[in-house]
């Protein structure tokens, strides 16, 4: 059994197709298709059903696949600790991010990472702080930036907190409260919010805040991407609570301060068992050392 041949069976679970996977491993077809049927006939099964319209895992080649993408991943890691030990950051980093991240300019470190490191690959994953937080924690990624409530905090995994700050309130310069200084939020329970998934970190900021209160509001928009979320409020539809380093960068919204604002806390987080060359690299230029 070779590492390209799980590499090909990975390719075509991927895009379940035989063309596709060949063209994304840079090899022909035919070269493709003759490996994985050595493999099958090796492990006694096969991994895949073809017809005309479509290729897809048996479930012998679904039992298969993880242990393939283990062995592929085991493999990079040693050849990164092995240049690592000869002063050398390769292999890949993947970075996990809310949209609405302001402590650290990404796109600024990315580029000195790359400009210190050029062959680590890095891939970039937006999402939700709770989903990063466990993506971290399970090894899928190895590095994530997010924020949370002041009462909460990152579990199971490596954390530093890198900036607090309380939020602001987001509405459309056509509302009846843009010309105003600040508010509070009884004031802001009487609008129609624009808002993040109920249960998420991110919602969860101002879920608190408004209970703590002792007050209710309704959401009538729930968006996943946060750049769209404020789209909504520049067109009327409701008004948000934001932090203001992000808000600095768009357009078309008017801020208001809270009076009794909810805040939240950015974080980087990153695996509490191992960490890979290019992670500590990457770790080490936002000044956090071997923990």
């Amino acid at each position: 059994m070779e590492l390209q041949q799980m590499r090909y069976v990975v390719a075509v679970a991927e895009t379940n197709n035989f063309t596709r996977a060949a063209q994304r491993c840079l090899v022909v077809q035919s070269a493709l298709s003759h490996q994985i049927a050595r493999l099958e006939k090796e492990l006694g099964a096969r991994l895949f059903e073809r017809t005309s319209r479509r290729v897809r895992l048996t479930p012998a080649g679904a039992a298969f696949l993880p242990a393939a993408r283990q062995c592929l991943d085991a493999a990079e890691r040693a050849a990164a600790e092995v240049a690592a030990a000869v002063g050398e950051v390769r292999g890949r980093l993947t970075v996990g991010l809310i949209p609405t991240v302001a402590a650290v300019d990404i796109p600024a470190v990315l580029k000195d990472f790359h400009q210190l490191h050029p062959k680590a690959r890095v891939n970039l994953s937006v999402g939700a702080s709770d989903e990063l937080v466990e993506q971290v924690r399970q090894g899928e990624i190895e590095v994530a930036f997010l924020g949370m409530p002041v009462t909460a905090r990152p579990r199971g995994v490596m954390a530093r907190e890198l900036a607090r700050e309380r939020l602001i309130a987001v509405v459309s310069p056509a509302h009846p409260l843009a010309g105003a200084y600040s508010v509070d939020l009884r004031r802001l329970s009487a609008e129609v919010f624009v808002d993040l998934p109920a249960k998420t970190a991110g919602r969860a900021q101002s879920d608190l805040a408004f209970a703590a209160a002792g007050l209710t509001r309704e959401v009538a928009f729930e968006v996943t991407n946060a750049d769209y979320l404020a789209r909504l409020v520049g067109a009327g539809l409701g008004v948000a609570l934001l932090p203001p380093s992000y808000v600095a960068s768009l357009a078309g919204v008017t801020t208001i301060e809270v009076r009794d604002a909810p805040a939240r806390v950015e974080y980087v987080v990153w695996s509490r068992d191992s960490r890979t060359p290019a992670a500590t690299a990457f770790l080490e230029l936002l000044g956090i050392e071997e923990e």
